[in-house]
């Protein structure tokens, strides 16, 4: 049987520790300097998809619209892949919907100024902002709750090796990766809807099935190295999972980032604001199973058993007569 070679994760935790810390300083300057921009499902507002020909300036019809509405609008240009069909999407922001009488009279306007483009509306949503902070607080309960039973199961599960603390680990490098998505959106300004609960819900599942693993390796690695130090079992453990991590995170990513090519190429942005967290949350969810859960495991333990020894050595200590 071929030896594991052992790397030492544990000894360069600190360095691994650091990157992370880097990347959440730097996703909190973007968080302050760009601000979080809230999907329509989760503030309210318009979404109003029109069908065209021929060219279009989209700049000059949300200049228009806002004109029209007095409110902040935004477009962009899509197509349909199968159809070839062109579509023009206006999302307009607010607190509030578009009245029918007010869309009506938008839409004639619209036709209007461009008559030789033939715009025809094709799709409209609106969110009324009840509706949108509900779908909020229901997404968050959703991502938090995910978050519980992981714990819970992982506690239960490894109780022999310390099952909360294995469980505690597990939920940091969770809510590590679920941030690393959520800096992403607002670092490339994709703004946070059902796409990023997707993302985080899947992204939860990759990452806790890789460091389920690795738990699980370590539990059977200490079953026939009592003796050997817990760093040195753990890194042997990761050692001997981590090839399997990494090839099932390339698949992913590769995958997703064709996924996300093909969205870009058509301008698909309800699949690109899916695709492009997903890939780099796949990576983030590999690295935090690798490099960050099991050190922080391993540093729990070894704080565990310091203080185990210094409550025995003070109980050996006897006290001098006077």
């Amino acid at each position: 049987m071929k030896k594991t070679k052992i790397i030492g994760f544990y000894k360069k935790r600190w360095i691994f520790f650091v990157i992370s810390l880097t990347i959440m300083v730097a996703g909190i300057l973007a968080v302050i300097v760009k601000g979080v921009q809230l999907d329509i499902q989760f503030k309210g507002g318009a979404l109003l998809k029109y069908s065209f020909e021929g060219d279009l300036d989209s700049e000059a019809v949300a200049d228009k619209a806002s004109s029209l509405l007095g409110r902040p609008v935004t477009t962009q240009e899509t197509s349909d892949i199968t159809t070839g069909e062109k579509r023009l999407v206006i999302n307009i922001a607010g607190n509030y919907g578009v009245e029918a009488s007010e869309q009506d009279k938008f839409d004639q306007e619209l036709r209007d100024t461009y008559p030789d483009n033939k715009l025809d509306l094709a799709e409209s949503s609106m969110v009324e902002p009840f509706f949108g902070k509900k779908f909020l607080r229901n997404a968050i309960i959703a991502i938090l709750l995910s978050f519980l039973l992981v714990m819970v199961y992982v506690w239960i599960r490894f109780k022999n090796i310390g099952g909360l603390s294995a469980g505690v680990m597990a939920l940091i490098a969770l809510l590590h990766d679920v941030l690393v998505v959520f800096f992403v959106c607002v670092f490339f300004e994709i703004p946070i809807g059902d796409s990023f609960v997707a993302v985080a819900l899947s992204i939860i599942g990759y990452s806790i099935n890789d460091t389920i693993v690795i738990y699980d390796r370590i539990r059977e690695n200490s079953k026939t190295m009592r003796k050997i130090p817990v760093e040195t079992i753990t890194d042997l453990s990761i050692s001997q999972s981590m090839m399997r991590s990494i090839n099932t995170n390339i698949a992913v990513t590769l995958s997703v980032s064709m996924v996300y090519i093909l969205a870009f190429s058509h301008n698909i942005s309800s699949i690109q604001s899916f695709a492009l967290p997903m890939a780099i949350g796949s990576i983030s969810g590999c690295y935090s199973t690798i490099c960050i859960a099991g050190p922080l495991w391993v540093s729990w333990q070894k704080h565990k058993e310091k203080k185990k020894t210094n409550k025995s050595n003070k109980a050996k200590t006897v006290p001098a007569k006077a």
